[in-house]
């Protein structure tokens, strides 16, 4: 398909960046890519390609930091690929030995003893580790001051990100537009207007057990979240609500995973602690944007049946999807990567073994979440740059952009 001519204006352009601890420096890459591509077709060098922005998890801060630069969109990717690169686990959570040993022995002391010794102790562990750091990060990487004059100067449409309340049980998605918009309500689905905080950038990315929930306003009162990539089922959903009729969406894991065969002499025994963390959160943070993608291209699939005349009666409408994942599996490319996690985080979910040798794989999975540091968040920021590369035709069309 040919672009557009230019006066012919592309539709909204949305961009879906999904959630995973660490493993979000796969989406810097992407951006970083984009922007190479980008300029390489003499679009521009500033402004912002998209005018909806949305984020859930660690995803959510990507999110945030791209729309506060959104008006030069290249040195504000360089700015975030800066920090990424460089990244050391003390600028996100605290896990030096005594603090383990303290959250460790709260939790023994708590499921080992009970509601009495609860009482007597007033003991009440929050989380597995400390993210008092990632706020202060928060403060420098993202100036969400800026958002309301770049709304007011047309150079961004939207920002979303979401969250799970602890409290209500409900997904909900906090969103700040240029212009007013009606919240929509679906199932266990709720969308709230205002000003994106710090607070809701933390909440988003609060892994569940792993990092503290956080207090936000509600209605008047105060609810508690957690994770955004909890009970999401829907998450290409909040952009085209925001109007975006196109969307990049950035995956965090391959949308599909070959079933591999036992290799020889295979352990089969009991999972440990840090596999069947690792299963869990790959299942609240992988699963439901492959569901998603399947869905909205099944919809559109059904919508180009339709006559044009009866689908103008309609509110409904295609969306044009551009899908960018990992091409390899970040599990194996984690376990290359162990031995930097702190000592204490490695022992709290079950020593060396966990996360070596014939667990070496599946314990990593655990692994990829909390590997802020800059060897593996650089090994996926290149796959992510790769992988964009080698879509480099359908991105161009995509977004109407000439080959260089």
């Amino acid at each position: 398909m040919p672009p557009p001519p230019e006066s012919a204006p592309l539709p909204a352009t949305g961009l879906l960046l999904t959630g995973g601890g660490a493993r979000a420096a796969y989406q810097v890459g992407v951006l970083e890519a984009i922007a190479d591509l980008r300029l390489a077709a003499g679009a521009g060098t500033q402004g912002n390609p998209f005018a909806v922005i949305t984020g859930t998890s660690a995803g959510a801060i990507n999110a945030a930091a791209l729309a506060c630069g959104s008006d030069d969109f290249d040195a504000t990717v360089r700015r975030i690929a800066d920090v990424w690169q460089g990244f050391r686990t003390e600028q996100v959570y605290r896990a030096d030995s005594l603090a383990m040993l303290d959250a460790g022995a709260r939790w023994r002391l708590l499921l080992g003893v009970g509601q009495l010794l609860r009482k007597w102790l007033r003991l009440a562990p929050r989380s597995l580790l400390d993210n008092a750091p990632l706020a202060e990060l928060l403060e420098r990487m993202v100036p969400l001051d800026r958002l309301p004059q770049l709304m007011r100067d047309g150079h961004l449409q939207a920002l979303a990100v979401t969250a799970s309340s602890y409290s209500s049980g409900e997904h909900v998605t906090f969103f700040d537009a240029a212009a007013p918009m009606e919240p929509w309500v679906r199932s266990q689905r709720i969308a709230v207007p205002g000003h994106i905080t710090h607070a809701h950038l933390l909440a988003s990315s609060a892994i569940p057990f792993v990092f503290p929930s956080t207090g936000l306003d509600l209605g008047g009162h105060t609810e508690y979240f957690g994770d955004g990539s909890m009970r999401q089922s829907a998450p290409i959903a909040a952009a085209i609500h925001l109007g975006a009729q196109r969307i990049l969406a950035v995956g965090a894991g391959r949308m599909s995973e070959p079933r591999e065969a036992p290799a020889p002499n295979t352990f089969t025994g009991y999972p440990t602690m840090a596999q069947i963390a690792g299963h869990a959160l790959s299942s609240i943070f992988l699963d439901a944007l492959a569901v998603d993608v399947e869905r909205l291209r099944r919809i559109n699939q059904t919508l180009a049946l339709i006559p044009p005349v009866a689908r103008q009666n309609t509110s409904l409408r295609p969306v044009e999807l551009l899908l960018i994942s990992p091409s390899e599996r970040i599990d194996a490319i984690a376990a290359r990567h162990v031995g930097a996690l702190p000592g204490a985080v490695r022992r709290l979910f079950g020593g060396r073994d966990a996360l070596s040798g014939h667990n070496e794989v599946k314990g990593a999975a655990l692994a990829s979440y909390l590997l802020f540091d800059q060897g593996f968040t650089r090994e996926l920021m290149a796959l992510g740059r790769a992988d964009t590369l080698k879509q480099r035709d359908e991105v161009r069309r995509f977004f109407g952009w000439a080959p260089s």
